[in-house]
């Protein structure tokens, strides 16, 4: 089994050692989740604060109509991969690292959305997916129901808003973007539920404190994406746009 697969479940003997050691265990999954959540937070205010820079600044308007606008909004997906597939061959020091690298790089790829939407109406959407994405992440961490029949559903209903998504880069219909962005909104809600309770059994296997470490930083980029993505879901619904 490997420990950066998200697939993974505590054993019936890893159950059996958190029912024997409750609240040894229990001690050591808040740190744990603490740390997560750490991250993640820590990931978000720097996306955040690069994003507006750049925009307030000038960087992402002198880029837009250049190739490096490419690089910039790419960029992203390329630290994903790294980080997920070469997690295991990192040291524990790298793997943060890369996250808060990747954090910022994605702050850049995000910059237009300052120049596209209202202050204000970005604030109240981030407001409003903080409440969502708390409300399920607990869920996420609370419920003792099963999450993880939902996981193939979920992962069919994500690689159908990408291939929608990229359709609509072509067809650009109001009315597909839309359907994108209410499925969109669904399945990140019920990622971030289902997300929480993975990390959250992921806990349960046993590993070193270097392996512990750099599932943290796993989960946090697993949290972190679920938020951003259910933000500019929600922001497509509901941002105002500027006036021109």
């Amino acid at each position: 089994m490997s420990y950066y697969d998200f697939n993974a479940r505590g054993t019936p003997e890893d159950m059996a050692t958190a029912s024997s050691f409750g609240p040894l265990i229990d001690a050591g999954l808040r740190d744990h989740m603490q740390r997560v959540y750490g991250y993640m937070a820590g990931g978000l205010a720097l996306t955040g604060i690069v994003a507006y820079a750049a925009a307030a600044s000038g960087f992402y308007q002198s880029i837009a109509g250049t190739g490096l606008i490419w690089i910039v909004m790419l960029a992203p997906l390329a630290f994903v991969l790294v980080i997920s597939f070469g997690i295991e061959r990192m040291s524990a020091a790298t793997a943060p690292v890369l996250f808060w690298i990747y954090a910022a790089v994605m702050g850049l790829s995000l910059g237009g959305i300052f120049l596209v939407y209202t202050g204000t109406s970005i604030a109240r959407v981030f407001l409003i997916t903080a409440a969502t994405y708390g409300a399920m992440s607990l869920y996420g961490y609370t419920t003792r129901s099963d999450l993880s029949g939902f996981g193939s559903f979920l992962f069919m209903g994500l690689i159908g808003i990408v291939i929608a998504s990229l359709v609509n880069i072509f067809i650009g219909s109001n009315i597909l973007q839309f359907a994108i962005s209410i499925i969109g909104v669904l399945v990140f809600v019920g990622l971030t539920a289902y997300d929480t309770q993975r990390i959250k059994q992921m806990y349960l296997v046993s590993d070193s404190p270097q392996i512990a470490g750099k599932k943290a930083v796993l989960g946090a980029l697993a949290l972190y994406l679920d938020f951003i993505n259910l933000f500019m879901m929600l922001l497509q619904l509901f941002g105002r746009r500027r006036e021109d």
